[in-house]
């Protein structure tokens, strides 16, 4: 499946602030080989590529991408910018940083986008509901990563029900004995 995802043109762009932010944006990237959505994944920094930062986001449609995620930590300007220029969905993942006030200046600062430049934020650090979310998208007109999504959620909801079942046999009293 990984081999496959690499030969298609990638539906979904994965672009984080800087090479250290890729310990969480991996997961986004995972999820996706998951459902073989193909997809790309490189570092645009919004303050020190911002020339680089417009090309990706002026030719990303273009490209055939779909959707982007975007990670960034601290000031987190990247998927706001992201979002200004394309006409994608962006999925922003705000990222705790070595710099970061509690991931809270990351939160808010993709978050509290102004009317007419939407950004989807997923939680802090939470990259893997960054590709769920897109992976719902391209759901909406594949039939093919919609009935993956059904088995996806499917899985979670039998996880559940059989630690249900696991702490009912273990931690109800038998008054009968």
């Amino acid at each position: 499946m990984e081999e496959t995802a690499k030969l298609q043109t990638p539906l979904v762009g994965i672009i984080m602030g800087s090479d250290s932010d890729l310990k969480i944006m991996k997961d986004a990237a995972e999820i996706l080989k998951e459902f073989g959505i193909a997809f790309e994944l490189t570092i645009v920094s919004a303050h020190r590529t911002p020339t680089r930062m417009v090309e990706y986001a002026t030719k990303a449609a273009d490209r055939g991408l779909k959707i982007i995620i975007a990670g960034a930590g601290g000031a987190a300007h990247l998927p706001g910018m992201i979002a200004s220029i394309t006409t994608l969905p962006v999925i922003g993942v705000p990222i705790k940083s070595s710099n970061s006030i509690d991931g809270w200046d990351s939160v808010l600062s993709i978050l509290q986008m102004p009317n007419g430049v939407p950004v989807a934020t997923v939680a802090l650090n939470a990259a893997k509901n960054a590709g769920i979310v897109a992976a719902q998208i391209i759901g909406t007109f594949d039939e093919n990563i919609s009935s993956k999504m059904r088995d996806y959620k499917n899985q979670l909801e039998a996880s559940v029900l059989d630690k249900v079942k696991k702490i009912s046999e273990e931690w109800t009293n038998d008054f009968d004995k």
